[in-house]
């Protein structure tokens, strides 16, 4: 096992903790932000909830855009292909939204909810190029889906 997998075994524990009992969504997204966040070092972390598009929840790091539109920059993509979107380097991204120019890289992972529908993403960005691997995504999945059982 990788740190990195360590890390993230560690934060899915801590989770799941988190999630256990909670039935307020956005105080479950507020303290799973700040769990990845503070844990992992990241730029920016956060959530986007699904409305008539995507708007701003609960997250960590500088200021954020407030609405994105479905199929829009990387946010909106994943919630229009309902999957986990990796971006090595958002500069080469068509249509990327630079909400801070010091997003270097970026994943954002779909919420569904028990329905199958996308109800949020959790939106991830690095200071750094190629940050984020499938290693992020099996793991910020396991931990999107802790939100599945939540009301928005």
């Amino acid at each position: 096992m990788t740190e990195k997998e360590s890390r993230y075994e560690d934060i899915l524990a801590r989770a799941k903790g988190l999630a256990d009992g909670e039935n307020d969504v956005v105080a479950l997204m507020a303290n799973i932000s700040s769990l990845i966040h503070y844990e992992m070092g990241f730029w920016w972390t956060g959530f986007y909830i699904v409305k008539s598009e995507l708007v701003l929840g609960p997250f960590q790091g500088p200021v954020a855009c407030t609405r994105i539109a479905f199929g829009r920059g990387v946010c909106g993509t994943a919630w229009k292909e309902r999957r986990t979107v990796i971006v090595p380097d958002v500069e080469l991204f068509p249509g990327h939204i630079a909400c801070s120019s010091e997003s270097r890289s970026e994943i954002v992972v779909p919420v569904f909810a028990a329905d199958g529908s996308v109800k949020a993403v959790l939106d991830i960005d690095s200071r750094e190029l190629d940050t984020f691997s499938d290693v992020d995504a099996r793991y910020l999945e396991a931990i999107a889906s802790l939100l599945s059982r939540q009301d928005y």
